[in-house]
């Protein structure tokens, strides 16, 4: 073969180099194209949370009396819901768990549901109705009444009130403590849907959202029932009490830190000032226990209110007189670093200065609520003291508001602390006042029994030592088919578990661009989800207690 044969043969035949050429340019399209994606979904990854967070963020609250207001709808539908039981034991009904558990359900969750949603701006017409339905019940009752039928009204309360009550808890601390729990529980994951009003969030720096009583109530609700009230402190030496109140928090610690692990490692939203970057609401809890644990030991529970005063005025004064404020909202060098671990938490760490006031607030009010007292009248004059305390502080807040701050989660000022304080206690009088009408109601009714209430004595002319209930032995025995007393008894489990389900849905769910409807049955079925596992556990009397 010549050069020239040769030659064009080579000419002919293809070059493997050039025919790679396009196939490799074709793999580094495609790697590049899988980067592209891959960065293109890490920012929209990105953008979700940021929108997510700024969607949750920057808001400036409602009125006081707003909050107010639908703190006290589930008071009346416990009301109602009482009510209802009796007639339907006038009737001669009985009730399945199952049934039970839908009546407790719709009395007590549907109506915050819809308050913190749809029915946000109809809190006054929810307020009529519900009041306008419990009168009917109630009228029903009086109508059909089996004790002192043709006896005149006058004579009948006269009668009431010399009747003793009998409970191995206080129905109304139970019931303030579930409602706070069943509100939290029901807000943090309507937030994060559009039906959820705005003013209802967090406010940022100042003002007052329905869901800034959430923290506050709980750290209130829980220092009512504290083992120094109850007289469960240790007996032997202060410091050995102090080591066992360091031993009973490391359950608060594993969930904190749990808490924080996950929230990271997966890249879920975060309020960043409403505690700091590391910081979250185990952890205040952690340190308030530890703080009023040691205050408890020098201080008498029935004397903590001189403790609560003093810490929020001097916490105050601090505010207003020294750079701690700045400190607070600007990081310690003016410019809203988050370098180091203080500037990162700042807001967790100094807030807990005003839970630890409320906290003790909370225990001078179970140190008086949880005296030995037996008649109606005695509950009465109780449920009107703390009502007129109550009007008292938001008169106080009023001033305080105008003249010194605003309410402000963020520091928890004190402002603030007289306003969880005054709303705690509206809520709990209120609870009380429905307890003396529902135990009237029972009353009239024999052998009506309402879980989650007084049960009504009745001291003998002949022999006071020997008291008659009006219900039956057979019926104390029976197991409580009541979601409020299932949610009192797990109460922590409950609250693990919704926030573990908002987590869920959040991650599965576009919550930011939902219909109203469809945004209403995630939140019914996500309660119904936590309320039946708390429930059933109830059922079969089992406590998650590990420590």
């Amino acid at each position: 073969m010549n050069r020239n044969t040769k030659s064009k043969q080579d000419k002919c035949q293809p070059d493997h180099q050039l025919l790679l050429l396009p196939s490799l340019g074709f793999f580094l399209r495609s790697e590049d194209s899988g980067r592209e994606d891959q960065k293109s979904r890490e920012d929209e990854k990105m953008s979700q949370k940021q929108m997510k967070e700024a969607f949750v963020s920057n808001h400036n609250g409602t009125s006081v009396l707003e909050v107010t207001q639908g703190l006290c709808v589930p008071v009346l539908c416990i009301l109602c819901r009482g009510l209802l039981i009796i007639l339907s034991q006038l009737s001669r009904s009985s009730h399945t768990w199952r049934a039970r558990f839908f009546i407790d359900f719709v009395f007590l969750i549907v109506p915050l549901v819809t308050t913190l949603t749809i029915l946000s701006s109809f809190i006054y017409l929810e307020h009529i109705a519900v009041i306008i339905f419990g009168a009917g019940l109630f009228y029903h009752l009086y109508c059909r009444r089996t004790c002192y039928a043709r006896m005149p009204v006058q004579k009948i309360l006269e009668k009431f009130l010399k009747i003793s009550l009998e409970s191995e808890y206080i129905p109304a601390i139970s019931c303030f403590r579930v409602i706070n729990s069943t509100f939290t529980a029901v807000a943090i994951l309507a937030v994060d849907f559009p039906l959820f009003p705005r003013r209802f969030a967090k406010a940022e720096l100042y003002g007052i959202g329905a869901m800034d009583f959430g923290v506050g109530g709980f750290v209130f609700g829980t220092a009512m029932v504290c083992p120094e009230i109850r007289k469960k402190c240790m007996q032997g030496s202060k410091f050995y009490y102090f080591t066992k109140s360091l031993y009973s928090v490391w359950p608060l610690v594993f969930l904190g830190m749990g808490r924080l692990i996950i929230i990271k490692s997966i890249g879920y939203q975060e309020h960043i000032t409403e505690y700091g970057v590391h910081w979250n609401f185990f952890f205040t809890l952690i340190v308030v226990k530890l703080i009023t644990s040691l205050l408890l030991i020098f201080f008498p529970p029935d004397k903590s209110w001189v403790v609560a005063v003093s810490i929020t005025v001097l916490y105050q004064l601090a505010l207003d007189f020294t750079p701690l404020k700045r400190v607070i909202l600007y990081g310690t060098d003016g410019r809203d670093t988050r370098v180091g671990f203080f500037n990162a938490n700042r807001e967790g760490i100094m807030s807990t200065l005003g839970y630890v006031a409320i906290h003790m607030a909370g225990v001078q009010t179970g140190s008086y609520v949880l005296r030995k007292r037996s008649h109606v009248k005695d509950w009465t004059k109780v449920a009107c003291c703390i009502l007129l305390t109550a009007i008292s502080l938001f008169v106080s807040l009023y001033i305080v508001q105008v003249n010194v701050e605003k309410v402000s989660r963020r520091m928890a000022n004190l402002a603030f602390c007289i306003w969880i304080v005054a709303s705690s206690l509206i809520l709990l009088s209120s609870l009380l006042m429905g307890d003396i009408i529902l135990s009237f109601a029972k009353f009239l009714i024999q052998g009506a029994v309402v879980p989650c209430s007084w049960k009504l004595i009745q001291s003998p002319a002949t022999n006071k030592k020997h008291l008659e209930t009006l219900v039956s032995e057979a019926e104390r025995k029976k197991p409580s088919l009541c979601l409020i007393t299932a949610i009192n008894r797990n109460q922590l489990i409950f609250f693990l578990l919704s926030n573990v389900t908002t987590g869920l849905i959040n991650l599965m769910v576009d919550t930011l661009h939902s219909s109203t409807l469809w945004g209403l049955f995630v939140l019914c079925l996500y309660m119904v989800t936590n309320c039946f596992v708390t429930y059933v556990l109830h059922l079969q009397d089992k406590t998650i207690k590990f420590w």
